[in-house]
C-alpha cells in the first residue's frame, strides 16, 4: 500500500496517474456539448450506492472508468456557454495548475511550519487586493472557504468591537442589544451569521430597496436613528456590492457617510461585484469601498478561479486580533516578537488550503487586466441580454443588470392569472434543466416566480441567450397547453 504514497519513489507513478486524470476529464471538456445530461436523483443514485467501499478497484484506470459513469458523464459542466444559472464561472487555466501543485505539495496555510512560502504569497495577495480596494496602509485580512465565511468573520470582528464590556451577564445582555442593518435582497449569510454569533433574533434590520434593487439610504437612516432613540447599539451595516439575485450594488458612499455619522462598522459583500476591482472600464461602480472597515471578496465568482478561493479583507490589521487565540502547540505567543508570521492568528480555520496559488499563478500570467477584461465582457453581454428581454413581448425583466444578472420571467399572452404564470415558469426551468440544453437559476420577486441568468461566461454569446430564452418560451407554452388540456 505504500506505493499509494506520494513521495520520491513514486513520483513516476504520481505523474501516469494524474496525467492520465488530466487526459480524461480533457476528453470530456472537449466533447462535452450540453451543460447536463438531464439525468436524474433516481437514476444516478443506484449507480453510487452499488459501489462496495470495502472492495477497491487496485487501479487506477479502472477507479476513472467507474468515476467516468457516477460522475464525469453526467457532472454539470460550468464551461459549458449555456450554464447560465449560478454564480459559478469557467476556470481559467493557470488556477487549474495551480490547483494542482497545491494539492499534491499539500501545504497547511495555518503556521510558517507548514507553509513557509505559501504564508508569504497569500499574505502578499492579501496587500495587492487592498490596494486596489484603497482600504490604507494599515489593511490586512486572510483567504477563506467562501463568501459566507468571510461575512461571518466579518461580521465576529464588528461584533466585538461595538459589544459593551463588564461581567459575563452584561455582555450577554449588551449582544441582545446589538443591531445589524442589510438591504433585503442582500445574501442570506447575514441572518445567518447573526444566529451564529448569538445575536437576538431580531438582530438584523432589514432596509428596504429601491427600483433598482439598491438599499434605500433614507430607509437606512432612518433606522439607525431609530435604534440609537430605542437605546439599542447599531452593529454594522452590511452593503452589497453585486446581490446575489440582482448583482444590484447598494450606493456606498452615501452608506459611508452614515456609517461614519453613527460610528457603525461599514461592512461590503463583494463576493460577486469584487470583479470590479480588476475592470478596466466599469471599476467607478464601487466607489465607496475605499471607506469599508471590512470586505469580502469571492475570487472563485468573478476572477474566474476554482472553488474555493475567497478572503475577507479589512481596514484595521488590530481588528483581526478578534479571531486569534494561541496555543502552544501551533502558534504560541513568542512567535509574535519573534515576528514569524502565523495565518491561524488572522482566521477562523485551522488546517487550510494553499487557494492563495491558484490566484497568484492567474495574476503571474494573465495579470490582472486579463481578469478584468473578462469581466467587462460578461457585463457587457448581460446589457445585451436586458436589450433581447426589454424588447420581447414574452418577457418581463425585472432590473437593467448593474453585473451580469438578469431576472425576468415568461408572460403568456392569453393567461392572466399569477399562479399559473408562476407554475408555468417553475415548470420551464425544471423542464429545461431535465433536457440538459441549458440550465437557468430561479428565484422569488413580490412572491412571484421568476428566472435567472448568472452570465460568468465569456464565451456565452447573445445567439446563446436568445436560445435559451426560445427554450424556456417554448416549455412553458408546452405546460400552459398541457394544462388547459386538463382543465377541459
Amino acid at each position: 500500500m505504500r506505493s499509494h504514497l506520494l513521495n520520491d519513489t513514486t513520483a513516476d507513478r504520481y505523474r501516469r496517474s494524474v496525467t492520465e486524470g488530466v487526459e480524461r476529464v480533457a476528453a470530456r471538456l472537449a466533447t462535452t456539448d450540453r451543460p447536463f445530461t438531464g439525468v436524474t436523483v433516481d437514476d444516478l443514485a443506484p449507480r453510487i450506492e452499488r459501489i462496495d467501499l470495502d472492495k477497491p478497484l487496485h487501479d487506477t484506470t479502472a477507479v476513472l472508468d467507474e468515476l467516468e459513469e457516477v460522475y464525469l458523464q453526467d457532472a454539470i459542466y460550468f464551461h459549458h456557454p449555456r450554464y447560465l444559472a449560478h454564480l459559478n464561472c469557467p476556470v481559467v487555466i493557470p488556477a487549474v495548475l495551480g490547483e494542482a501543485v497545491l494539492s499534491a505539495v499539500n501545504s497547511s496555510l495555518d503556521t510558517w511550519d507548514q507553509s513557509a512560502g505559501g504564508t508569504l504569497i497569500e499574505r502578499r495577495l492579501i496587500d495587492w487586493t487592498n490596494e486596489r480596494i484603497g482600504l490604507g496602509p494599515a489593511a490586512d485580512g486572510v483567504f477563506t472557504s467562501g463568501g459566507s465565511q468571510s461575512n461571518l468573520q466579518a461580521l465576529l470582528l464588528a461584533r466585538e468591537e461595538a459589544k459593551p464590556g463588564g461581567r459575563q451577564g452584561e455582555a450577554a445582555e449588551g449582544l441582545g442589544r446589538l443591531r445589524v442593518f442589510a438591504s433585503e435582497v442582500s445574501h442570506f449569510s447575514v441572518k445567518k451569521s447573526a444566529k451564529l454569533l448569538g445575536l437576538a433574533p431580531d438582530a438584523v434590520v432589514t432596509i428596504p430597496v429601491d427600483h433598482d434593487k439598491r438599499m434605500q439610504t433614507v430607509a437606512l437612516a432612518h433606522e439607525l436613528e431609530r435604534c440609537r432613540q430605542d437605546g439599542l447599539v447599531p452593529m454594522a451595516v452590511v452593503a452589497t456590492a453585486g446581490t446575489t439575485d440582482f448583482g444590484s450594488i447598494d450606493p456606498l458612499p452615501e452608506i459611508a457617510a452614515l456609517c461614519s455619522q453613527f460610528g457603525v462598522w461599514m461592512h461590503v459583500d463583494a463576493a460577486y461585484g469584487c470583479g470590479l476591482l480588476a475592470s478596466l472600464k466599469n471599476r467607478d461602480r464601487i466607489e465607496g469601498i475605499e471607506r469599508a472597515d471590512s470586505v469580502t471578496v469571492d475570487y472563485h465568482k468573478s476572477f474566474f478561479q476554482p472553488v474555493s478561493s475567497s478572503a475577507v479583507l479589512v481596514r484595521d490589521a488590530a481588528t483581526l486580533r478578534h479571531a486569534t487565540y494561541h496555543a502552544e502547540y501551533l502558534n504560541p505567543r513568542r512567535m509574535v516578537t519573534e515576528r514569524i508570521p502565523n495565518q491561524v492568528d488572522k482566521s477562523l480555520q485551522t488546517t487550510r488550503r494553499f487557494d492563495a496559488l491558484k490566484l497568484w499563478m492567474t495574476l503571474r500570467t494573465m495579470g490582472a487586466d486579463g481578469i478584468g477584461e473578462l469581466f467587462d465582457e460578461v457585463c457587457e453581454l448581460a446589457v445585451e441580454g436586458w436589450k433581447l428581454l426589454a424588447a420581447d413581448p414574452r418577457f418581463d425583466i425585472v432590473v437593467q443588470p448593474s453585473l451580469s444578472t438578469l431576472v425576468y420571467r415568461y408572460i403568456p399572452a392569453a393567461v392572466t392569472d399569477p399562479a399559473e404564470i408562476d407554475r408555468a415558469n417553475l415548470y420551464a426551468r425544471k423542464a429545461l434543466f431535465a433536457s440538459g440544453d441549458a440550465v437557468v437559476a430561479g428565484t422569488k420577486v413580490g412572491g412571484r416566480h421568476y428566472l435567472k441568468f448568472t452570465l460568468l461566461n465569456p464565451e456565452t454569446t447573445k445567439d446563446d441567450i436568445a436560445a435559451v430564452l426560445d427554450l424556456i418560451a417554448g416549455h412553458a407554452e408546452q405546460y400552459l397547453g398541457e394544462s388547459l388540456d386538463r382543465a377541459c
